[in-house]
């Protein structure tokens, strides 16, 4: 019998939270950001949010790894080689960590947005030589899932 999980489903109407930007990183404007933590990982290395933002011009820093898909709004990405692209409702973005970006939104934006704090190297490997163990004894490589550990 499978261990017992919980498991969340929901549509109720998103509980977003003030989540201001850093204040050195505004540069024109006012904007007003809110999140909403929606899931994570028990390790503490992923998770979900719902993030909205309204008009302003300001950059952003990445610490982690971030995959973003635009639900509603927009957005003009400026990146530190000088090359801009316009995100758009439906696009998705992906920005590894040490990455940044000016983000100029001229009303509104709403993301989904995944974030994973990059695993060291060291433990990577480890993970692999885990998972390799385990189908070696069970003899199986599809044995016990998605196989991520």
């Amino acid at each position: 019998m499978a261990p017992e999980t919980s498991i969340t489903v929901g549509t109720s109407p998103a509980n977003l939270v003030s989540n201001p930007i850093q204040p050195a990183w505004i540069l024109d404007g006012e904007p007003i950001a809110r999140l909403e933590l929606l899931s994570s990982s028990a390790d503490g290395t992923a998770s979900t949010y719902f993030w909205d933002c309204t008009a302003g011009r300001f950059n952003w820093f990445y610490s982690f790894d971030e995959t973003f898909h635009v639900l509603e709004g927009e957005v003009t990405l400026k990146y530190p080689s000088g090359s801009s692209h316009r995100v758009v409702a439906g696009d998705t973005v992906f920005f590894p960590a040490g990455s940044s970006a000016e983000w100029t939104v001229d009303r509104y934006i709403r993301k989904l947005a995944f974030c994973r704090t990059p695993v060291p190297s060291y433990l990577t490997f480890a993970r692999q030589v885990v998972r390799r163990l385990k189908r070696a004894v069970s003899g199986s490589p599809n044995e016990g899932g998605s196989g991520l550990l």
